[in-house]
């Protein structure tokens, strides 16, 4: 079946920083007193595809040494480059983040130092480097969590547990389930700042359209309480599907920079986690997925959610750093190979016939680039019929066809 898809644009609120670097500086100036000349000073940067994160690096970087410290840089991350300190290293310098470009040490090792206090119900470790050195700054986006949600998700709060505490510390709560995330990692970052090396942690927000909208410095002492307002105002500003229910959701990418799952959960209504309920929406029968980021370095954790993938994706793969990765989480359902399909257009056809039969009239595609990119979308002629007049969406171009005669989508 041929499918046609007409271009919308969906408006979410908008509000976002336009100068980014004078932003840093003056939430760092609230903070200032916390860094003092001749100290080493090792700053967090993950692995996530934080919006300007190269720039939010380098202009705390220059902070520090403005302020006569020695900063340096650690990868903060779990199990993902591989669980390897060179190939932490590697997802570094996809986000431009390097020794030349921020003008400072990357320094990058998978040892820990043990901090468990006696009678810990889980073990604590901490990042030798950072515990090493004189202080450490937190860095982290602010967002709601692709796993499970509480007062703490992705923010700075779990960036001072997985982060800072590498692979040895990710497998430590992964090993206790979405019980380990939702209530031992706030219990773990109380250990982790009790040991007095955290100054601060700079907190991150973005818009619906992957855009700084908000950048506060928060002393250590105050990230535990200040956090979940925080991520109040991060799940407020989210992007969301323009419907509900859709009978095939097709994503041009997934990748470990879209998203800490690959394709974001709150985004397409999947968990896939057993024991966790499902969220109630959006609806959608079938998901394919046709690429991934070259950031992912192949690290296609999350695949597992979708029910067809094409040909492009799978051939990117690396099983070892998608396993490393899936097995840490112990998330093994979302690591599990989709139905795996020749091209673009077999894709669809399959997911397509997996749907039952419904008439071409009613059949309810939505096509988007990532779950991160959600401001335009490619629709079919149902979906547009139930948005026709909807409140902050315009039709963006003519329809046309979903696929080229080589099987390939048609340039979005």
């Amino acid at each position: 079946m041929t499918i046609h898809l007409t271009k919308i644009r969906q408006r979410f609120p908008r509000p976002r920083i336009g100068d980014v670097p004078s932003s840093v500086i003056e939430a760092l100036e609230s903070v200032s007193d916390r860094i003092a000349p001749g100290e080493s000073i090792a700053l967090t940067v993950g692995s996530r595809g934080i919006a300007n994160i190269a720039t939010l690096a380098k202009t705390t970087v220059d902070f520090v040494k403005a302020r006569g410290a020695v900063p340096f840089i650690i990868p903060a991350m779990g199990s993902h480059g591989g669980g390897t300190a060179q190939g932490q290293v590697e997802v570094l310098a996809s986000y431009g983040i390097s020794a030349s470009t921020m003008g400072c040490p990357i320094r990058s090792s998978m040892e820990t130092v043990e901090l468990t206090p006696p009678d810990a119900k889980n073990r604590v470790y901490m990042d030798r480097y950072a515990y090493e050195a004189d202080g450490v700054i937190l860095m982290n986006r602010i967002k709601v969590h692709t796993d499970y949600h509480g007062p703490y998700e992705s923010g700075l709060v779990k960036m001072s547990v997985i982060g800072l505490g590498k692979h040895r510390q990710a497998l430590e709560i992964h090993s206790w389930g979405v019980y380990g995330l939702r209530h031992l990692i706030p219990w773990t970052a109380q250990q982790v700042f009790g040991s007095g090396k955290i100054r601060f942690g700079l907190a991150v927000l973005e818009n619906a359209y992957d855009e700084t909208m908000l950048v506060r410095a928060l002393p250590a002492e105050s990230i535990l309480a200040e956090e979940p307002g925080l991520l109040d105002i991060s799940r407020a500003n989210m992007p969301s599907l323009p419907v509900d229910d859709i009978d095939i959701l097709m994503l041009d990418r997934m990748g470990k920079d879209i998203s800490g799952a690959g394709l974001d959960p709150n985004i397409i209504g999947r968990n896939m986690i057993r024991g966790e309920q499902e969220p109630e929406r959006p609806r959608i029968k079938m998901i394919t997925v046709h690429d991934l980021t070259d950031a992912s370095h192949g690290n296609a954790v999350g695949m597992g959610l979708a029910d067809v993938i094409a040909r492009r994706l799978y051939d990117k793969i690396d099983l070892q750093a998608t396993n490393e990765n899936i097995v840490t989480s112990s998330f093994l359902l979302r690591g599990k190979i989709p139905v795996v399909a020749p091209d673009d257009a077999t894709a669809y056809a399959y997911a397509l016939r997996s749907c039952g039969r419904i008439p071409e009239s009613d059949l309810r595609v939505v096509r988007v680039r990532d779950t991160l990119s959600l401001g335009e979308a490619l629709v079919s002629d149902a979906v547009l019929r139930e948005l026709s007049g909807a409140s902050g969406i315009e039709v963006a171009g003519p329809a046309g066809p979903a696929f080229g005669d080589d099987g390939a989508l048609m340039p979005f």
